[in-house]
């Protein structure tokens, strides 16, 4: 008679991987091949640094580089990413460092996808110390989302595509603001939002080309006041070209065009070369002259009002502007106020008004991809204002 040998595990290793599941939140009964192909929380991989394979979802703070060293702009390579539970996280000690090897770097290292900070995503390797930190090394599936590939997907998408996306806020992003009123909801938001890569003065160009394409032609980009459809490819500086509206003027702050406010895409538009002129450094605030290039614009000599279409528009670029520069990183301490004669102080108003128009023109979904798109692909951030216009007013009153 043929018989078959059965091997039994040893009683203690079957105890030890009890409580290793109970501990990290694994169901009893899931083998460790299962295991692999149910995505744990980045708490629970921190937990779990045993070497055993499993599958991990987090969202990509930065690039680590050394054990409590994460980087979240200016990355030098490609070979690591750091997850973590929440968008907004800024602790190194609850961060999964996970090894980048070289299939997977053109599509997940961040020196050449900045635009995957903020994003969600699933890694499937050995959790184990990298960088002398909890970790998940060699790396056999990587996936944006919540759900893992079972291969490499290696080519690269290093310019942004043209197609519109989802706009619905991502999970998680705001945890940290949930129930929060008032000034705890403003410092809950800055926290959130400081987390962004930063792009240079010319990325702009190409960032704008991107987030303010026209739904109906995607060869055009939408000018902000003027309303006007027109060609990408017509940006510059002669007649008629669209150039780079700062609709928090660079001078209120003497901030200028070096990285950071003078490059934060959530406040630049593309705009005609005379109408952005013509409003300058003004202030927002309703009445004036109609402006000939601009329908539905009106001017003075110290104030500016947009077209009925973007003033909500308008007044939710200056409010993530007051969020996101709080004086804390240095830059300018920006602050929108009741005044029309700012001058190169870092107030712009007049804030009254821009509350009545943040009522008035609830976000759009031009606007709303927009913020998408900013987010997805170029700066990692959102405005809070145009996922949560009600936050406005529990802010500011």
């Amino acid at each position: 008679m043929n018989m078959k040998r059965v091997t039994r595990s040893r009683p203690g290793r079957l105890i030890a991987a009890v409580v290793l599941a109970v501990a990290v939140g694994i169901p009893l009964g899931v083998t460790g091949a299962a295991s692999a192909a149910t995505p744990l929380t980045v708490a629970q991989a921190l937990a779990a640094q045993d070497g055993r394979t499993a599958t991990v979802t987090g969202y990509v703070i930065g690039q680590p580089t050394a054990t409590t060293t994460v980087l979240t702009s200016g990355f030098t390579a490609d070979t690591a990413i750091a997850l973590a539970d929440q968008a907004g996280e800024t602790g190194t000690s609850r961060m999964l460092y996970v090894q980048v090897t070289a299939a997977w770097r053109s599509t997940f290292g961040l020196l050449t996808n900045p635009s995957l900070r903020g994003r969600q995503v699933t890694a499937t390797g050995a959790l184990t110390a990298y960088f002398s930190h909890g970790g998940l090394k060699n790396p056999t599936a990587m996936s944006l989302g919540g759900g893992a590939t079972p291969s490499p997907t290696p080519t690269p998408s290093p310019t942004p595509t043209p197609s519109p996306t989802g706009t619905a806020v991502p999970d998680a992003y705001y945890a940290a603001a949930a129930g929060r009123t008032g000034p705890a909801l403003r410092t809950a938001l800055h926290g959130i939002i400081k987390v962004q890569t930063k792009l240079s003065y010319d990325q702009v160009w190409d960032a704008l080309k991107d987030t303010d394409q026209d739904p109906a032609n995607p060869a055009n980009v939408i000018l902000l006041y003027s309303g006007r459809s027109q060609s990408k490819t017509s940006n510059g500086g002669g007649t008629n070209d669209w150039n780079r509206e700062h609709v928090w003027a660079k001078s209120h702050g003497d901030f200028g065009t070096a990285t950071g406010p003078g490059t934060d895409v959530h406040h630049l538009r593309p705009e005609d070369v005379s109408v952005n002129s013509l409003r300058g450094n003004k202030d927002f605030d309703a009445g004036g002259g109609a402006v000939a290039e601009a329908p539905g614009c009106y001017t003075d000599a110290d104030s500016f009002e947009p077209r009925d279409a973007v003033k909500g528009d308008v007044a939710r670029m200056i409010l993530y502007m007051a969020i996101r520069y709080e004086g804390g990183d240095g830059w300018p301490d920006l602050e929108p106020n009741d005044s029309v004669s700012n001058g190169s102080a870092p107030r712009l108003g007049r804030l009254s008004k821009l509350l009545a128009w943040n009522d008035q023109d609830p976000p759009d979904a031009f606007e709303k991809r927009r913020n998408q798109r900013i987010y997805e692909r170029w700066q990692g951030n959102r405005n809070p204002f145009v996922d949560h216009p009600e936050w406005a007013r529990s802010i500011w009153g």
